[in-house]
């Protein structure tokens, strides 16, 4: 049985995601592969909480061609490139039944990535860029291109561009760990073509204000979004849901840097971004979330840092807990197909992880390691603090079950 590991994070599901599908099947070989997706939960990669509801977003995925979601930690998922790529590869390795592993590229030259990933960045050249006041990416940039040493013009452009392309960079790391974990993943790259991004379709929904029309839904979304994904979002809709509420983060934002609280100690906050948060958010008048990401926006911190940095103030996740927790602890259920069921029966078998169906299932393991039930109760805490945004009841997490999706 094929299996075939997409890391992703559905926020929403989108053409650009059927088209991955699609074009990964086809790429090995196996129109009836099994797909298993790793998702981001509560909260994506870039900090903040994702616009609806994890079990619509899996859901919407489980209609839309995938067989199996699973959960990525809080603590990979709400993380930098190089950790949510770690959380999303082992999560994808210790189910014990993933042969393949498919991901989209955006750059230019998706050949020269393996090359790249083999590549540690110049730590001189990046000091150097870094204390003249180039940003972090084009430092990373100019780092790379050192370590490569003598190379031609185009190759120069060619790394830039892989460089600065989010999608690419997030493909190096997953190189990386595949490498590092000998996991022996055949990798497939997928080129990506054209169509609306989840930034711009996110956006569109943001400005459609909250609570949701439906009929505006699909107006604005036909299109961008495949059928039956749109279907499950309007049926979401019925049920009374809004998207998450960013104004009300930023609210929680500026209430932290008025609390006598320790932000320095908070994951992601070195180097000064405490002090930056703080000093900046007492200065400005900031009262919603446009505002407040202005009011940060700085050229020293990208604003995913930002976001990663108070999200994990608000949570409590502190920078020693990022530094000691190297590993997943556990495979999270989110939902799956009937052909999915087979692919967990035969996983519940070679998984080198416990596997958590519902919460419950967590109980029982808690006496046995301290490390899972940290990790897992920071989940719960995560998911919690959406559903305030979310306008929904906190404590779901122990009555949903997994989605289960006949196609």
């Amino acid at each position: 049985m094929r299996v075939i590991g997409i890391i992703a994070e559905f926020n929403p599901f989108h053409n650009g995601h059927s088209e991955l599908i699609k074009k990964a099947r086809e790429a090995v070989g196996d129109p009836r592969a099994v797909t298993m997706s790793v998702m981001s939960g509560p909260f994506v990669q870039r900090g903040l909480p994702s616009i609806l509801p994890k079990e619509l977003r899996a859901a919407s995925a489980l209609k839309c061609g995938i067989d199996v979601v699973l959960e990525i930690p809080f603590t990979f998922a709400c993380a930098p490139s190089e950790r949510f790529a770690r959380g999303g590869i082992e999560l994808l390795y210790r189910t014990g039944v993933v042969t393949d592993i498919a991901f989209g590229v955006d750059c230019k030259d998706p050949k020269i990535l393996p090359e790249l990933a083999d590549v540690s960045p110049d730590d001189n050249v990046l000091k150097e860029c870094l204390s003249s006041g180039m940003s972090f990416p084009a430092a990373r940039s100019n780092a790379v291109i050192s370590a490569l040493g003598d190379i031609s013009d185009e190759k120069r452009e060619l790394v830039k561009d892989a460089l600065r392309r989010p999608n690419s960079i997030l493909a190096l790391d997953y190189i990386r760990e595949i490498r590092a974990m000998k996991a022996g993943f055949k990798i497939h790259m997928i080129k990506r073509e054209g169509g609306s991004s989840a930034t711009a379709i996110r956006s569109d929904i943001y400005g459609m204000g909250s609570p949701l029309s439906a009929a505006a839904l699909a107006d604005k979304l036909t299109g961008s979004i495949p059928d039956r994904a749109l279907a499950e979002y309007l049926s979401g809709i019925g049920k009374d849901f809004h998207m998450a509420d960013l104004d009300r983060y930023a609210r929680d934002i500026i209430s932290e840097t008025y609390r006598d609280t320790d932000l320095s100690g908070s994951a992601y906050m070195s180097d000064g971004l405490d002090g930056h948060i703080r000093n900046t958010l007492k200065a400005v008048k900031a009262t919603d979330f446009a505002s407040v990401s202005a009011a940060l926006n700085t050229k020293h911190f990208t604003m995913p840092r930002i976001y990663r940095g108070i999200t994990s103030a608000l949570l409590g996740q502190r920078a020693t807990y990022v530094e000691e927790e190297k590993h997943v602890q556990y495979i999270r259920v989110l939902g799956f197909t009937r052909e999915g069921r087979y692919c967990l029966k035969i996983m519940g078998k070679c998984a080198r992880l416990p596997v958590i169906h519902n919460c419950s299932d967590a109980l029982e393991l808690f006496s046995s390691s301290d490390r899972l039930k940290k990790q897992f109760e920071l989940d719960i805490a995560a998911n919690d603090l959406q559903a305030d945004y979310l306008g929904t009841e906190r404590g779901l997490q122990w009555k949903i079950p997994p989605v289960m999706v006949t196609k």
